[in-house]
């Protein structure tokens, strides 16, 4: 009876307490319910409700995560029963120690019974996408308010994060579309990106977090919080379909943890069957969409790589009403497409349902599998650790493919053991592979400050610290394997439950032969085939094979390194060396103060070619760099021979309407190294005598012309000036052959330099410089064309090429490269093309080039030409086919921008 009256008084206590909760109405906040056609709110209207909202609810906490690139404030609401906010610190600390996985089992399980899952749903990430951001206002309103039995268990079991991605981008996007009055004028045909530097891309950074946002997140998903679930919402569907959500396509990367790939099928089964419950068709999934689980980098596949389930989902719908169109094969019930969608006409209001429909099936899944969630997360992350203490071997297809090539040389030698073994081969060739040392996994890495860019190995350290990476330091001296290292080196051990992710970042990417059918065309991997940071940076990091004990202090989770500051040394002069990409701030910082910098011509004294030579009246600036940046100067007493006055080149960086991405990450490099630059656009190219204002001019990705209209690697339609305010009409406009191409030719005869990179390499044929395509055939026809997928495929991967070391271009860098090769062009120079002033700069081999990811006809590239100097009149023109600065990871090529950045 007593227990009876408990519960009775309780259950009035709860209903009094949620009917004296008024939580305010989208509708009563913005002027209109979310979904309606027509409508945006913009960040500043979004942020003020979710304070309201916040105010008004028990439930509802908000918080600042950081700062966006404009100053804004990114909010997180922390939504949960009153009861479980206010615990939610224990909540936080048993959910962090459960992904960090380094208790016993005993001890999870005792965790366990006491956590709460967390689950991760943000908005907004693509600011374009207005749906994402919207759903996550409407989702808010429904949590805080509504009192039937599910949501009040949801609040029960689960702790939820309602995290806002862009903030920058919903005030851009929305502000927009929103400045007509005619409704139906109304367009997202925004004049910048929607993130201050990089736009789309915003999605690209989440294993090297150089954008803030991206680093305020990251540092909640793996530092702070790690949930056991990240559902992150994007748009648009495929054709014919309403909404591509998990389970996903092959192939998966070979580091994850299987019960990641099962997760996700129970996730996603979950999330299709709450639609076809509602009768809401239209769920696509597997081969219905070109998602898939292998490229690490986004915001919902960096979370692989922690053992987190990453969710995304692509959803159709926008505040303009729109079509389902037709496709008659989706028609077609299969298991990618099993509850197909009739075409007919679409509102916003329908996607807005559909989003918060699946956001409620994650949340009940949490809900009725929690124990499990934060069961698997820690099973996931111990036998990480497990594995990252003994020997183990990561099944790559290249160990498949060794396999079969040892059967097959056993049957070429007649060993009888190879016979008669029509249902498999015989164990031992299993045992050849997979207990063969010399393949298995690093135990751990070692990184030693003696190496040439210690500065930037830093940089690299500190991009696995903000993802979570436990980074040692060591105290003294030690040797491993035999090798000695020096005090102040640092360990990374790969016995950690993120043990996938340092793999990744260290490791090559082994992507498998993928094609339609055998002979036919590869399917395009999601992103990039190959991409390990370790490389891209250049950094040094041995891989131990052996336990990692040592004199080695962990540096506290999260807290970012920075070089040992030290004091400079007194001398008479004092040389910077070339090979430190830091050293380009210090002359930068030197240049703008109006001291004077000088290069040497030639080695000299042990100094590299390239390197600077600063008098005694720097010696401020450089103490600065060698406190801040990790530049230590040598003091010299004598003044090398061959030396040549440098200064602050005038910089012109390409950028065209809407926003260059590649464009948008040099922009952010410039800022970091201290370079002054101005963005100029087509009208101005036209516009002639580009002399007056600028030295040097960058063009990097897309906006040239193809030389054949068929052949153009660049379109998006502009408005006319007419429906846009005049601070934006000098975007407009597009290189052409007709105006901006002579312009472009009189600069460099002139005596200017352009350097290109990428797909922009094709001014080389504008020009008509001695280069042809190395990447072409002949059809039936004798006419040209570009290789088939049949023949060559190189999708992002990293590759290595050669340096002509000698030349002033190329100065501080090695020997070899490894580049980020993105599809990119290769050029064949034609037998006059050194006599008319052409020098090959970097080129491939005879060898197959790749390091990592995947490239099928390599032999194509062999000896091709990656990049080039051309003497035009006066001037130079530069050709870099590789992403010489690929989203701001490439640091391993920075140079080659960077050595064009003086006169």
């Amino acid at each position: 009876m007593n227990k009876k009256l408990i519960l009775l008084a309780a259950s009035f206590l709860l209903q009094f307490t949620l009917s004296s909760q008024t939580i305010p109405t989208p509708k009563s906040h913005f002027g209109f319910d979310i979904g309606d056609d027509y409508q945006l709110a913009n960040f500043s209207e979004t942020e003020a409700y979710f304070q309201k909202v916040a105010d008004a609810s028990d439930r509802v906490e908000l918080v600042s995560i950081g700062e966006t690139a404009f100053g804004r404030t990114q909010p997180m609401l922390i939504v949960s029963s009153p009861a479980n906010l206010a615990e939610k610190d224990k909540y936080r600390e048993i959910s962090q120690a459960l992904g960090r996985a380094k208790m016993s089992r005993e001890e999870a399980e005792n965790l366990i019974s006491e956590g709460k899952p967390v689950v991760w749903i943000d908005g907004g990430l693509h600011a374009n996408e207005v749906l994402s951001a919207h759903q996550l206002i409407q989702t808010l309103y429904e949590l805080a308010s509504r009192t039937d039995d599910e949501t009040l268990r949801i609040l029960d079991e689960v702790i939820i994060l309602l995290v806002h991605a862009n903030p920058d981008g919903q005030e851009i996007m929305s502000d927009w579309y929103m400045r007509k009055e005619n409704e139906e004028e109304r367009d997202q045909n925004i004049p910048v990106l929607y993130q201050k530097y990089v736009g789309h891309d915003n999605n690209r950074d989440f294993y090297m977090n150089n954008m803030v946002e991206a680093e305020n997140m990251s540092r909640v998903q793996y530092i702070e919080w790690i949930p056991q679930i990240i559902y992150n919402h994007h748009q648009t569907s495929p054709a014919g379909t309403v909404v591509a959500g998990p389970p996903y396509r092959d192939p998966f990367n070979h580091v994850l943890d299987p019960m990641i790939i099962t997760s996700l099928d129970a996730v996603g089964a979950s999330m299709i069957n709450r639609l076809n419950q509602e009768n809401r068709p239209g769920y696509t999934r597997l081969g219905g969409s070109p998602y898939s689980t292998w490229w690490n980098g986004g915001l919902r596949t960096t979370p692989y790589y922690h053992n987190i389930i990453g969710i995304l989902t692509e959803m159709t719908g926008n505040p303009t009403p729109m079509e389902i169109p037709l496709v008659p094969d989706r028609l077609v019930p299969d298991n990618d497409n099993p509850f197909p969608i009739a075409p007919q006409e679409w509102h916003f209001k329908q996607s807005i349902d559909y989003s918060v429909s699946l956001n409620y099936a994650i949340l009940n899944h949490a809900v009725r599998n929690g124990d499990d969630l934060l069961r698997n997360i820690y099973l996931m992350g111990r036998r990480s650790i497990e594995k990252g203490e003994q020997d183990s071997w990561t099944l790559y297809p290249k160990n498949a493919e060794a396999i079969e090539s040892k059967f097959e040389a056993a049957k070429k030698e007649g060993s009888n053991q190879s016979n008669g073994f029509g249902r498999g081969l015989p164990r031992e060739f299993y045992d050849s592979v997979y207990m063969n040392p010399s393949r298995r996994d690093p135990r751990g890495y070692v990184i030693s400050p003696d190496q040439k860019d210690f500065p930037t190995a830093l940089k690299f350290l500190n991009a696995l610290i903000k993802s979570g990476i436990e980074v040692h330091r060591a105290s003294s001296d030690f040797v491993l394997e035999g090798e000695s290292y020096p005090s102040g080196s640092y360990v990374v051990k790969a016995a950690q439950a993120f043990r996938p992710h340092i793999l990744d970042m260290f490791e090559s990417q082994n992507h498998p032969n993928d094609f339609l059918y055998p002979g036919g065309p590869p399917i395009r991997p999601y992103d990039a085939a190959g991409w390990t940071l370790a490389y891209q940076m250049a950094v040094e990091a041995d891989p131990i094979y052996v336990a990692m004990e040592g004199p080695f202090e962990a540096i506290p989770l999260g807290q970012l390194l920075e070089p040992d500051p030290k004091d400079l040394d007194q001398g008479q002069a004092y040389i910077v060396d070339i090979n430190e990409n830091n050293s380009f701030i210090a002359v930068n910082d030197l240049l703008k103060a109006g001291i004077e910098v000088k290069q040497l011509t030639a080695d000299w004294n042990g100094h590299d070619a390239g390197s600077y030579y600063v008098g005694s009246e720097g010696a401020e600036q450089l103490r600065n760099a060698a406190s801040n940046f990790g530049v230590y100067p040598t003091p010299v007493e004598d003044t090398p021979s061959e030396l040549k006055n440098i200064s602050s080149a005038r910089i012109g960086l390409f950028d065209y309407y809407g926003g260059s991405m590649p464009s948008g990450w040099v922009r952010w490099i410039l800022e970091q190294f201290h370079y002054d630059f101005e963005l100029i656009f087509p009208r101005e190219i036209d516009e002639g005598n580009l002399s007056e204002n600028y030295d040097v001019l960058l063009f990097i990705g897309p906006g040239i012309p193809g030389v054949e209209a068929s052949n153009s690697r660049y379109s998006r339609r502009q408005p006319s000036a007419s429906e846009i305010d005049e601070k934006y009409h000098h975007m407009l406009g597009s290189i052409t052959s007709e105006k901006s191409i002579p312009a472009l030719q009189e600069f460099v005869e002139n005596g200017g330099r352009i350097v290109t990179v990428g797909s922009a390499t094709d001014l080389a044929y504008h020009f008509d410089l001695p280069v042809s395509d190395a990447l072409i055939d002949m059809d039936s026809q004798g006419k040209t064309r570009p290789l088939s997928g049949e023949k060559y495929y190189i999708p992002g991967s990293v590759l290595e090429m050669y340096i002509d070391q000698d030349h002033p271009s190329n100065y501080g860098m090695s020997e070899k490269a490894n580049i980020l090769f993105n599809r990119s062009p290769v050029f064949h120079l034609t037998p006059n093309a050194v006599s008319s002033g052409v020098k090959p700069l970097a080129w491939f081999g005879e060898e197959p080039p790749l390091k990592s990811g995947w490239a099928f006809g390599q032999s194509y590239l062999k000896n091709g030409v990656t990049a080039f100097e051309a003497e035009m009149g006066e001037g130079k023109f530069y050709a870099y086919t590789p992403e010489i600065t690929f989203r701001a990871q490439s640091h391993g090529t920075y140079k080659l921008l960077f050595n064009h950045l003086y006169k």
